[in-house]
């Protein structure tokens, strides 16, 4: 493959990690609903262990375990942040 055709492809790549991002979001919204129903807190780290021991299990590379962690803490950090925003805080 020659640089633009992997470029390309990078792109797509790009385009398709920006709707997951925004569906994720949108389903990280509703559930920022059902615990602000439920009084439940908005930070769950016993569920963010969960999705980074999930993560690093399937990682197949060549990202280091350590590099998925930093990806998704951040990844989980705008959900919260967004779900703090839009249910005005728990």
């Amino acid at each position: 493959m020659t640089i633009d055709q992997i470029r390309i492809e990078i792109d797509r790549l790009d385009d398709e990690l920006l709707r997951i991002f925004n569906r994720r979001a949108s389903l990280a919204l509703q559930i920022g609903e059902i615990k602000k129903e439920r009084g439940l807190a908005v930070y769950d780290p016993n569920r963010e262990k969960l999705i980074f021991d999930r993560m690093k299990a399937a990682n197949p590379g060549p990202l280091e375990d350590s590099a998925i962690v930093r990806l998704f803490e951040r990844v989980i950090d705008e959900s919260r942040r967004l779900e703090r925003l839009r249910t005005k805080g728990i």
